[in-house]
């Protein structure tokens, strides 16, 4: 164990003092000053004198001992487990260091113990997205299906009157069935599997065209590193709220979307010419839930004002260290 742990900061605080006054006693004792009955003006210049030393003095040791305490008052203010990685120096903490090292070691956890929480979190949400992307298919599509069947019988069957209103609902109905098998891709990018990431990011760019008849610019890198399927996922997320946030708020003319490399890194671009709309929502939980995804796979997502207005999401992942 370390020596540094073996002694209290109380009984620090009071060795500290104890020293000091033990030593003004003692230099009182062996000093040849003495006082009068009637102190003299002298005297007690020599005793304030003495006093001072004695208080600057043990104001400079305890003042060694106790800033670092009103720097880890300052952290812990700061501290903000969405953004992990900061810790106190513990170089320079002088007696405080035991306990700058222990908050530095709390962090440690809390910081593992949240990132734990928030995959195993985000893998339980995917679960559910899946879950629910398969009911629409087998459920909600089949019986839009069957309807569809359903109708094309009836107007077979049915007068000229009556028809003309069954085409309407027909129509109706294969746009329902369409909606339904839209928000089922959204929610299992299936594409993932069995397109690929870069296919898979153009077909988020064509469905945001369609959309909003906004369009948009991709920028591709060839020879991209094979990724395990966990890092795609998370490009592929982060992408398609990137996105949808445009979609939603940021009323752009034109859209950007990059996948390139830089060294060991990947970075994910999704640029825009709007108002700001991704910027406006940073407190958002899409937002959120975008660093979050960054933080499973040891990337960083940056969001910053576009050059020529708009907005800019950057996500850095590493390669290196990970399987494929």
């Amino acid at each position: 164990m370390n020596r540094d742990l073996s002694l209290p900061l109380f009984w620090r605080v009071c060795l500290i003092n104890g020293i000091v006054f033990v030593l003004g006693t003692l230099v009182l004792v062996m000093s040849p000053a003495t006082v009068s009955a009637r102190p003299l003006w002298s005297e007690v210049s020599v005793l304030a004198i003495g006093l001072a030393v004695i208080v600057a003095l043990n104001g400079a040791l305890l003042r060694a001992v106790l800033r670092p305490l009103d720097r880890l008052t300052a952290v812990m203010a700061a501290i903000d487990l969405r953004h992990p990685g900061r810790r106190l120096d513990e170089h320079g903490s002088g007696p405080a260091r035991p306990l700058v090292h222990g908050f530095n070691a709390m962090l440690e956890r809390l910081e593992a113990e949240r990132s734990t929480s928030t995959t195993r979190a985000l893998h339980a949400q995917e679960a559910e997205r899946q879950r629910i992307a398969q009911e629409l298919h087998d459920e909600v599509g089949q019986s839009l299906t069957a309807v569809l069947l359903g109708i094309k019988q009836a107007i077979n069957i049915a007068p000229p009157e009556v028809a003309a209103e069954l085409e309407l609902v027909r129509d109706t109905t294969r746009t329902s069935l369409e909606e339904v098998r839209r928000i089922s891709q959204r929610l299992r990018p299936g594409v993932l599997a069995d397109l690929g990431l870069l296919n898979s990011l153009s077909s988020l760019a064509s469905d945001l065209t369609a959309r909003t008849g906004v369009p948009v610019d991709r920028g591709f890198l060839p020879g991209l590193p094979a990724l395990p399927p966990e890092t795609e996922l998370v490009i592929y997320r982060v992408a398609q709220e990137a996105m949808t946030n445009v979609a939603r708020h940021a009323r752009a003319r034109n859209v950007e979307l990059g996948l390139t490399r830089r060294g060991d890194i990947l970075v994910l671009r999704v640029a825009d010419d709007g108002v700001g709309g991704i910027a406006n929502a940073v407190g958002g939980a899409g937002i959120q839930g975008m660093t979050e995804r960054a933080h499973m796979v040891d990337g960083r997502l940056e969001l910053r004002p576009r050059a020529g207005g708009g907005t800019e999401v950057l996500l850095d992942v590493p390669t290196t260290g990970q399987p494929a």
